[in-house]
């Protein structure tokens, strides 16, 4: 098998490290620069020990080697870099010919101004937006297998697009009123030193923040519009609020909405038989049974999102759940995902092996 020719760009991040991670168990893939600005000339493996006899590849700065260099030896390259730094790095990636699946929010949006208030940055490269391909594999596919850049959604914005497309989709709920409550566990955060993110200030702790204006409100409202057939991306604006939870991994929303007219048999088997039918022939979104709730726990280390939903007959709501690792479906195992349907793979190639099993 010919192999393809990867490299990561931030690979010492707790993306780039959980990328890395992905690919070990990945037969078609080869590893050819891990970069880090903070760790160069260390291997990968004196950062996370864990990869000792695993990956001992020496990390290498992009001051020694080019960002053209590594886009002219890469066949993809996976960037996981602060957004506004994407921006500038992905064009000279494509310009040295390869492809590239990007971490930030840089390329995520169809509109620019979208962008710009969310981000409160100017983008260098709008020309971009319009060819980038949202990199959620469920509701791209088919775009993802000719996308010369992918843009990998946010961790929040697939546990909120996942369970509630279908129904947008299809009518069957209001776009107006709906509301998110999501969860992540600390390394939503990344891996950083700061006060707030260390032990005993999170120990116990459980909060929420970014109440208003968090940047993936956005990016869930111009997807979600998207859905019901908005082209402008302005038709639906979820309330979404994020939370703060003290464990390491794992992310689960609660959604509330309201039924259209169209949504006749008011029950909770009419929920699930929604999505269950969507979703019929997607490996990765495993839709619960009733009286079978979504738990962080048993989708931690996995690319899977488990989803179900329940009808409350004493509010006239629609109760959506969906659980995930924000590391695993929410960022860099669904990015190889994509990678797969990118390069002609198997969608679950390197994704089967879960790291716990009880």
């Amino acid at each position: 098998m010919n192999k393809v020719k990867v490299s990561i760009v931030g690979s010492t991040g707790y993306v780039g490290a959980e990328v890395v991670h992905g690919f070990l168990s990945h037969p078609g893939v080869e590893l050819v620069y891990l970069t880090s600005e903070s760790f160069r000339g260390k291997k990968f493996s004196d950062i996370y020990p864990v990869y000792r006899g695993l990956v001992d590849k020496i990390l290498v700065s992009t001051e020694e080697v080019s960002y053209e260099t590594i886009g002219r030896e890469s066949d993809l390259v996976i960037t996981a870099l602060p957004h506004g730094v994407s921006s500038k790095v992905v064009p000279q990636l494509i310009e040295a010919g390869c492809r590239v699946i990007d971490h930030s929010g840089d390329f995520r949006y169809k509109d620019i101004d979208t962008y710009t208030r969310s981000y409160k940055l100017d983008h260098p490269h709008p020309e971009l937006l319009k060819d980038a391909v949202y990199g959620l594999p469920e509701l791209y596919r088919e775009q993802l297998k000719t996308s010369k850049l992918t843009a990998n959604p946010g961790c929040y914005p697939t546990c909120s697009i996942i369970p509630l497309t279908p129904f947008l989709k299809a009518g069957l709920i209001e776009k107006e009123g709906i509301i998110i409550d999501a969860t992540s566990g600390v390394t939503g955060a990344g891996r950083k030193e700061k006060l707030e993110y260390s032990f005993c200030e999170l120990d116990e702790s459980f909060k929420p923040y970014g109440v208003t204006g968090h940047r993936h409100s956005t990016e869930i409202n111009e997807q979600l519009s998207f859905a019901c057939g908005d082209e402008t991306g302005k038709a639906v604006k979820a309330a979404f609020t994020p939370h703060l939870a003290p464990f390491k991994r794992g992310m689960l929303a609660s959604i509330y909405c309201r039924p259209s007219k169209l949504f006749e048999k008011k029950d909770t088997e009419a929920v699930i038989d929604v999505l269950a039918k969507y979703y019929e022939s997607e490996e990765f979104v495993r839709v619960l049974p009733k009286g079978v709730l979504p738990d962080v726990k048993c989708v931690s280390g996995s690319n899977y999102i488990d989803v179900t939903g329940v009808y409350d007959p004493d509010t006239g709501l629609i109760k959506l759940f969906s659980a995930q690792d924000n590391l695993g479906k929410g960022a860099a195992l669904q990015a190889i995902q994509a990678f797969n349907v990118m390069f002609g793979f198997p969608e679950g190639t390197g994704l089967k092996a879960l790291t716990r099993g009880v």
